[in-house]
């Protein structure tokens, strides 16, 4: 379908049609939904949870220590940090 048989579908402009297709505007959703329902499609919204990066595994095989084998985890990870740091300076003697 050309921009302007849609145009005229959804009494607009072919130049509205235009803008959206060269992304020089948005249109809302309700804008959107119409003119693709004239096109024979379906808009569908849907969320998803963001994946953070986090691995909740391993908080929880954390969680299972006691409070003095979490502090000397946490202890031992930064010292490995600062191990394999490029900017550790060489404290002085």
């Amino acid at each position: 379908m050309s921009q302007k048989q849609l145009a005229m579908r959804a009494s607009t402009t072919q130049s509205a049609i235009s803008r959206i297709e060269l992304d020089k505007t948005s249109p809302t959703v309700e804008t959107l939904r119409r003119l693709l329902f004239l096109l024979g499609e379906d808009l569908t919204l849907g969320a998803e949870k963001r994946d953070f990066g986090i691995d909740w595994t391993l908080n929880e095989e954390r969680l299972k220590l006691s409070p003095s084998e979490r502090v000397a985890y946490g202890l031992a990870m930064a010292e490995q940090m600062i191990a394999i740091s490029p900017n550790v300076r060489a404290e002085p003697a």
